[in-house]
């Protein structure tokens, strides 16, 4: 667990790496800034209030956990951890046979990645003050209660928990609708309130640095084992069969994005590729416990092809998803959660008979009901935060025209992505001269770009 919690938060700097390169090079570092600065957030949030929240014992309705009843972890780091001649007995609090301490951490990196993937729909133009409110109040309003109606298990970390995890009994291994769901509903919103960026749809924007994108796509998938898998909570046959299920829905999602490109448009894109790797994650996360590796195949390649088809939305109904949020994490999380109702298979860990396994609709209406719960909820108050935010900012909660042409990281940050002055060695150009420049003879060469 102590791997998997790390892995999981190495899954917030493959964010940034993944949307910083699907963004132009003078937003790259504002993008990248927008992800690592949501560890730093919700990580102190989290410690302070936000584990209570969503792991407290629940104070009504299966809606929130108490937000005082673990504040600062308190009750949690109590005990006797090394075992001396005077107390011999070690002793510490448990989740199921885990220390506290370490599923506090693994379920923080949950609450830190699901707010930084919401970034991605207001890419080149939200104020980084604006953003970190936003991202504070989100997680305080949002976040931790879904987590708790979702991930709180009666008699767990609590006597009492979430209502979607204990009464409708929805299935979501490791996110669906706390995660994926939530930041992907919470993307559009916010992606409304903000508005379009300077530009769109006339000029093109392209990825800046696929290869980023590329680095991006390979951690996440290396850190989602420690999302899936880790979310069996212990080394078991449960988090092996995780584990296999997201390896074979996302080879086959990358596989049907690619399809999709090359009937629609002709070409298989690397862009491509590294959409339908994260597409195919995104719809085992819910799913990787309840569907046999067949049913996996089948949840990645639709789901994934589905996504493929979405991102396009935006165009037709005008709102700018700068880095297909919606698309991919609300269309993907939707369609995992929902599929589970028809390939649940019951001979795996979680027990449960989908439609096409002899179950009818039973799981099916339970999984929809979850759904559009974290939906209409995440939705109606992520768009009330961000008119909040927008007042607060006196109705400016975006960068001016003039800033976004020159670009948020200059503007926002003082700095750019990518400095070329030292490679300019002539005097009366930018940068410092090299040394080898210092002679007539050497700065010819210099000038005629040969290296001695």
């Amino acid at each position: 667990m102590l791997t998997s919690t790390a892995l999981v938060l190495f899954m917030t700097p493959g964010l940034a790496f993944f949307y910083g390169g699907m963004v132009r090079s003078k937003s790259v570092l504002n993008m990248m800034m927008m992800s690592l600065s949501s560890m730093g957030l919700v990580g102190v949030l989290w410690v302070l209030y936000g584990y209570s929240m969503a792991f407290g014992n629940d104070v009504g309705g299966g809606l929130l956990g108490s937000p005082t009843e673990h504040w600062g972890l308190k009750g949690l780091f109590v005990g006797n951890y090394v075992a001396t001649d005077a107390a011999p007995d070690v002793s510490f609090p448990l989740v199921g046979s885990i220390p506290a301490l370490v599923f506090v951490g693994f379920q923080a990196t949950f609450a830190i990645i699901t707010v930084a993937l919401i970034s991605g729909a207001v890419a080149d133009r939200m104020k980084f003050g604006a953003w970190l409110l936003f991202a504070g109040i989100w997680a305080t309003v949002v976040y931790f209660p879904v987590a708790h109606w979702v991930f709180s298990f009666d008699g767990v970390t609590a006597e009492t928990g979430g209502w979607i995890a204990n009464q409708l009994k929805a299935i979501d291994f490791a996110g669906g609708t706390a995660v994926h769901i939530n930041a992907g509903v919470a993307a559009l919103a916010l992606a409304i309130v903000v508005g379009k960026r300077r530009g769109w749809p006339r000029e093109p924007m392209r990825p800046h640095n696929l290869t980023l994108v590329m680095l991006g796509a390979g951690i996440l998938w290396f850190g989602w084992f420690g999302f899936n898998a880790g979310s069996a909570v212990g080394s078991s046959g449960l988090a092996a069969y995780a584990m296999i299920n997201t390896i074979i829905a996302t080879c086959a999602a990358m596989l049907a994005w690619l399809l999709v490109e090359r009937i629609r448009d002709g070409k298989a894109t690397s862009l491509g590729a590294a959409s339908g790797v994260v597409a195919g994650l995104v719809a085992i996360t819910p799913a990787c416990s309840s569907v046999s590796p067949m049913g996996a195949i089948a949840v990645g390649a639709i789901a994934s092809a589905l996504c493929a088809l979405a991102v396009g939305l935006k165009f037709r109904f005008g709102y700018d998803d700068s880095l297909d949020v919606v698309g991919v994490h609300l269309v993907g999380g939707l369609a995992g959660t929902v599929l589970i109702g028809f390939f649940a298979d019951p001979g795996s860990g979680a027990a449960v008979a989908g439609l096409f396994y002899g179950g009818g609709v039973d799981q099916l209406w339970r999984q929809v009901v979850g759904a559009l719960a974290v939906l209409l909820y995440s939705g109606i108050l992520t768009f009330v935060i961000a008119l909040i935010v927008k007042a607060i900012f006196g109705g400016k909660i975006r960068i001016s025209p003039e800033d976004e042409a020159t670009g948020i990281d200059e503007t926002e940050h003082a700095e750019t992505s990518y400095d070329f002055s030292s490679h300019r060695g002539l005097a009366g150009t930018a940068g410092t001269p090299r040394p080898d420049a210092a002679t007539p003879q050497a700065a010819a060469h210099v000038a005629a770009g040969k290296e001695s």
